[in-house]
């Protein structure tokens, strides 16, 4: 009797942990993350925290994917920023995309301005923003923010390969709200 006992509280103890272990792993996790809007409304998408598919032979279909929470609806600035050496040429051989529900920019990306002493990136590069565009958000909740560009470079793609070396490298998305 006591065995059958003590084997059913260990079964309760293993299904108790396996559910707390799921909803920490939610929040600690890769690309499944949820990103919040910060105070001001500014969502920052960092490169590090999407779900990153990349194809080293079609660099072109490179995608990164955000699952985000808008708390604030309205119309946003969409900026693309770049780490570069050359804030002349941004040396991007294709237009970027990026989609939000049913709406989508697309861009060759310039470098619209040079943000001084940016702690993002260290010599020699510079951090260089390029305007994609906006997007209207009509009503608060979560969306998916999708970017297709060659210079979607995954971290294990680019451990594993010399793409270190190029001159311009996508750092993030940021979308700041627009005031009237």
């Amino acid at each position: 009797m006591i065995r059958k006992i003590f084997a059913g509280l260990v079964l309760l103890m293993i299904a108790l942990w396996s559910c707390n272990s799921k909803s920490e792993s939610k929040k600690i996790g890769g690309g499944d993350d949820l990103i919040i809007q910060q105070e001001d409304g500014t969502l920052s998408l960092k490169l590090e925290k999407a779900a990153c598919y990349s194809n080293v032979s079609e660099p072109s279909s490179n995608t990164a994917e955000w699952n985000v929470v808008i708390s604030q609806p309205g119309r946003y600035k969409v900026w693309l920023s770049s780490a570069t050496k050359d804030t002349l040429d941004l040396n991007y051989n294709n237009s970027v995309r990026i989609s939000l529900l049913d709406n989508q920019l697309e861009v060759n990306p310039e470098c619209d301005k040079i943000v001084q002493n940016s702690g993002d990136v260290t010599y020699p590069f510079y951090r260089a923003d390029s305007y994609m565009g906006s997007f209207y958000i009509s009503e608060p909740g979560e969306y998916s923010i999708q970017v297709i560009s060659e210079k979607v470079i995954s971290k294990e793609v680019r451990n594993q390969t010399a793409y270190l070396s190029d001159d311009t490298r996508l750092m993030s998305v940021i979308l700041t709200p627009m005031t009237r």
